[in-house]
């Protein structure tokens, strides 16, 4: 049957307000704008009738007398020996390693264009996820030093060498301390060159701090059961998943690895075998994984610890002393029927929490013993080595240096001036340290501050390794020679020590032949063609929990207190990670700062996401201005009405507010991180904070409603239990009927089309990014996106829906009260051009610049594009992009296309749009030739899995298979012929392409 829920995109598509009906009443947000054009080529809008007539003339003449000189020369240099393996025109692909994860690097001529998930990895299984396709771009980063420095003037290596030496040899003789500050290292190799500089200064010691800190976990596990370590969650054995707070799909730990295992149990394979896990989700903010739950609960940060002892006393747990008094009404009945429902599920359950909190995590560690997790869902004896850091050795590191105990500090991957909670506490107390040196590529918040930059390679420049979880070992080796004049870290703490091993390559493999390959018995040449090592896994084994909680109750009550404080403008802060910029690392990197964030849709900015009845009741307005204080900081930050976040608190995105971050990244939005509480030495994410109206207002550059749907139903959801009664549940098949105005024609060969799953796309975006690093999509800005003019050929929709009771809130209730808006579920849509058979696009084109292949897609030809839009104008699903400038050749742009060195990056298959011209999703149309000239080279037929478009091949969930229908056999064909495949806007009869697979969640009433 048909879904009679509501669906909608952003608050003011709900309200149908005044800017949105304005927006989209016009196609096109605004005119060509003529003026700039014309003042381009030296005219005037202004200009005399006669002026305009002479300009016009001397125009035209300039123009012949061009087209009568000889065209530019560009002079192209021949390889006098060219490399073996170089063939122009072919890729290469070497295996590398990003952030622990195994990946395939592509190169064109030697130039790293494009990173994919390398299928061999444990982690990723051959996906990958937006920050690692983006990581590609930072290779050809301008903003990086060219050369080492030393006291602020470039300098070579040999006098940093000289420098560094002299004074570590001063330090060692006045026997004071030396650190090495970084965040968390895995790499075998890394280690032991740390061991190595340790053995030669022995009051050297390496300080371990990650800007987002996991050490609540690892304290907790350390304090129940004996092992400080961080536990591998196995969501692929959980049939039962209840959250608090832990945005596991989005940000948490390892969410690439996280995605594809939770997804497992939900997918059409799960489906099909007729069952699917639970997803409970309590949380203070909207996160990708509230986004994707069964059944969410918005909760305060104060009330979540409170929440999670009465789950534990309602699985039978004993607490002694004070009782905590439920302050929460659905909260409560929430955990009752969680409690209830985990403890059938004994075994293949799981509960997690997002907190940094030792006395949180000690009770979590109690509940899952409870339900009997560990040995099951959590593995403690192969654990996960991602994050390491300590916070309060980081703590001891600052009194070391204020009391002057340390004479040398060096910095690695970290940038504690910018990411600490106290950076005032931290910068003064690296003052009184002699000898500051710092490995980063820039000249950002903390190296600025030291006498040494010894720029350190890019992961695609160097030699490397890492051991992301136990007994997983992956290899990373240069794709191209150093594009400055850097070098890794881990060879000048060789040098700096007078290692008798100085080459970093040696010394990587050395370390390997010592003890891995043997293990793994392989050799170095396999090694580097299967790009990682699995070893036998240890057993994992079951842990009882017993200790007892007094403590630990007693903590939780007292921080609950501490949150919950009374005034008309206090708040509940809560801190946290967005998906595209996370810690704030990669914050120069304009495709992440241009990918929409998968909840807020808003890019180039953080914000001041409340709910929007709390914001009727402070008298605050989107787009107003709001200013946060908490403790001895504040910040001023524009409003997001966020539906779903719960009353009363304020989440604000961590990683953005950098001053030395580079060109693009510099001075977008607002630092967070100084709102983080260092509580029992750790640092926590949430406060008591105070909220009130600033002068100004801010217009956020925010995607959601730019492409409107008029109300017409596009996604399609169902029940578990309404599935299992009827597999074409919620699909809609049959309320469509369909009428033809062309004839059916046969489509011989080749017929591609593409399937998504809806109960596998969790919104992460790393498709976006894919598409952008594959096709040469240009980045375009802040104000180009408020004027509704981003360039993505695909985008992910974010669908709001409201639940009363569990039940859907119909399209005849009134739905847009503020009270409703606490209750929502969300769906994630990918969207890009259908490729329909029927394409309204092609009947319109006064040029035939879009037509229709023989194998079913639906093609731009650019240089017969003369730029009507009629095509855009005509497309139900608003998919096709207007180059309004020449974004690879306009210094208005900080976009990586207008800067020649930059330009590297792009894929020579695929031409870069001039302005003027239509653009959209071409189904990775080099993809497919490349792969029939693979085929045909090999003298075979093409087969299914031989073409994959750049959006599939990263997908972390599966959630997009490819493929030609005309196989029956393939895998695209398969997934088509399920009974939940629906097509949107069916009823046009446009007949698309893509198929989409009907939404299911596993609710219950709460």
């Amino acid at each position: 049957m048909e879904s009679n829920k509501k669906y909608w995109k952003g608050l003011e598509e709900l309200q149908n307000t005044k800017d949105f009906v304005e927006k989209n009443k016009n196609e096109f947000a605004e005119p060509i704008p003529m003026e700039e054009v014309l003042n381009e080529a030296g005219l005037s809008t202004v200009a005399p009738r006669r002026d305009f007539l002479k300009a016009l003339g001397f125009g035209l003449g300039a123009v012949t007398l061009a087209a009568c000189q000889k065209t530019p020369v560009h002079k192209s240099i021949p390889y006098l020996i060219k490399p073996e393996e170089i063939v122009p025109g072919i890729p290469n692909y070497y295996t590398s390693t990003y952030n622990g994860n195994s990946i395939l690097v592509k190169t064109r001529e030697g130039r790293p264009i494009k990173i994919e998930g390398n299928p061999n990895c444990i982690i990723s299984k051959g996906s990958m996820d937006a920050k690692g396709q983006a990581s590609v771009l930072d290779l050809y980063d301008v903003s990086k030093l060219k050369s080492p420095v030393l006291n602020d003037s470039e300098v070579s290596w040999d006098k940093v060498d000289e420098f560094v030496k002299g004074e570590l040899q001063k330090v060692k003789a006045g026997g004071k301390g030396i650190r090495i500050v970084s965040s968390t290292i895995n790499s075998p190799s890394a280690k032991a060159a740390i061991a190595d500089f340790t053995a030669q200064y022995p009051s050297a010691r390496l300080v371990q701090v990650d800007a987002v800190s996991y050490t609540g976990i690892i304290k907790a596990n350390e304090n129940s059961f004996g092992k400080a370590v961080l536990p591998r969650y196995r969501f692929d054995r959980a049939d039962l998943i209840v959250s608090f707070g832990a945005d596991f799909l989005g940000t948490w730990i390892s969410p690439l690895e996280f995605s594809r295992a939770y997804v497992s149990k939900r997918n059409n394979a799960a489906l099909e075998s007729k069952k699917m896990s639970r997803h409970i989700q309590f949380e203070a903010g909207m996160s990708v994984t509230g986004t994707n739950a069964d059944t969410r609960l918005p909760l305060k940060p104060s009330e979540e610890g409170i929440a999670l002892l009465n789950l534990y006393a309602a699985l039978g747990g004993v607490v002694t002393g004070n009782k905590p008094l439920a302050n929460n009404p659905n909260a409560d009945k929430a955990i009752a029927i969680a409690a209830k429902e985990l403890l059938a599920a004994k075994g293949r359950s799981l509960v997690v929490s997002g907190s940094n909190d030792v006395s949180v995590q000690i009770l979590v560690n109690a509940i899952n013993s409870l339900i009997g997790s560990y040995g099951t869902t959590i593995d403690l004896d192969n654990p996960s080595y991602q994050y390491q850091g300590n916070d309060a050795d980081f703590v001891s590191l600052i009194n070391e240096m204020n009391r002057g105990e340390v004479d040398a500090v060096f910095f690695l991957n970290t940038n504690p001036a910018y990411e600490y909670a106290d950076s005032k506490a931290f910068t003064d107390a690296l003052a009184k340290v002699k000898l500051r040196v710092s490995f980063a590529d820039r000249k950002d918040e903390t190296s600025s501050l030291c006498q040494v930059i010894a720029p350190n390679l890019h992961f695609l420049e160097s030699w490397g390794d890492s051991n992301p979880v136990e007994g997983y070992y992956t290899i990373a080796q240069p794709t191209i020679n150093p594009v400055y004049n850097s070098r890794s870290a881990e060879q000048g703490l060789l040098i700096w020590s007078e290692n008798p091993v100085t080459d970093y390559y040696q010394y990587v493999q050395n370390t390997w032949a010592k003890s891995i390959l043997p293990q793994a018995g392989i050799s170095w040449k396999e090694l580097l063609q299967k790009g990682s090592v699995t070893l036998p896994e240890r057993s994992a084994g079951a842990y009882t929990f017993s200790r007892e909680l007094n403590s630990v109750v007693q903590t939780i009550i007292a921080e609950s207190n501490n949150l919950a404080k009374a005034g008309d403008n206090a708040v509940e802060l809560h801190v946290y990670q967005n998906v595209a910029i996370g810690d704030g690392k990669s914050a120069n990197n304009p495709w992440l700062q241009e990918l929409p964030d998968p909840v807020s849709k808003v890019t180039w900015d953080n914000f001041a996401a409340i709910s929007p009845k709390y914001a009727e009741k402070l008298g605050i307005s989107e787009r107003d201005m709001v200013e946060i204080k908490a403790d001895k900081y504040s910040v001023i930050l524009p409003v997001l009405l966020q539906p779903g976040q719960a009353f009363g608190t304020v989440s604000v995105a961590l990683g953005y507010g950098r001053t030395k971050a580079g060109k693009a990244g510099s001075e977008v939005g607002k630092n967070a991180y100084p709102f983080l509480r260092l509580v029992n030495a750790t640092l926590q994410n949430t406060s008591a904070a105070s909220i009130s109206k600033a002068s100004g207002t801010y217009e956020l550059a925010q995607t959601q409603t730019h492409h409107s749907i008029e109300g017409r139903n596009i996604v399609r959801e169902t029940t578990l239990k309404n599935y299992l009664k009827d597999p074409n549940s919620g699909t809609g098949h049959a309320h469509v009927n369909k009428y033809d105005l062309w004839n059916e024609y046969e489509r011989p060969g080749h017929n591609w089309v593409m399937a998504i799953d809806l109960n596998a796309c969790t919104g992460c975006g790393a498709c976006v990014v894919a598409c952008n690093a594959e096709n040469n999509i240009p980045v375009v800005g802040r104000d180009e996106v408020r004027r509704r003019r981003e360039m993505h050929w695909i985008r992910i929709d974010r669908y709001y829906s409201i639940n009363d009771k569990g039940n859907s809130v119909t399209k005849e209730k009134e739905i847009e009260k503020l009270e409703n808006m606490d209750n929502v579920s969300v769906i994630h849509q990918p969207m890009m051009c259908q490729h329909c058979d029927h394409a309204p696009c092609e009947t319109v084109c006064p040029v035939l610049a879009t037509v229709h292949s023989s194998e079913g897609l639906n093609q731009m030809a650019y240089n017969r594009c003369i730029g009507t839009r009629y095509c855009a104008n005509n497309c139900p699903y608003k998919v096709r992009r207007f180059n309004w400038f020449n974004y690879w050749n306009d210094s208005r742009f900080d976009n990586y296309l207008n800067n020649e060195f930059t330009q590297l990056v792009l894929n020579p298959d695929v031409t870069t749009r001039s302005r003027g011209v239509m653009e959209k999703c071409s189904m990775c149309v080099q993809r497919i030739q490349a792969g029939k000239l693979q085929a045909k080279l090999e003298k075979r037929t093409l087969k299914d899995g031989d073409v994959k478009v750049a959006c599939q091949q990263t997908c972390p969930t599966n959630a997009i298979i490819f493929g030609d229908a005309n196989d029956p056999e393939s895998a695209v064909s398969k997934a088509l012929k399920s009974e939940r495949t629906f097509y949107v806007l069916e009823e046009i009869n446009v007949k698309p392409g893509v198929g989409y697979q009907t939404k299911v969640r596993n609710t219950v009433e709460v």
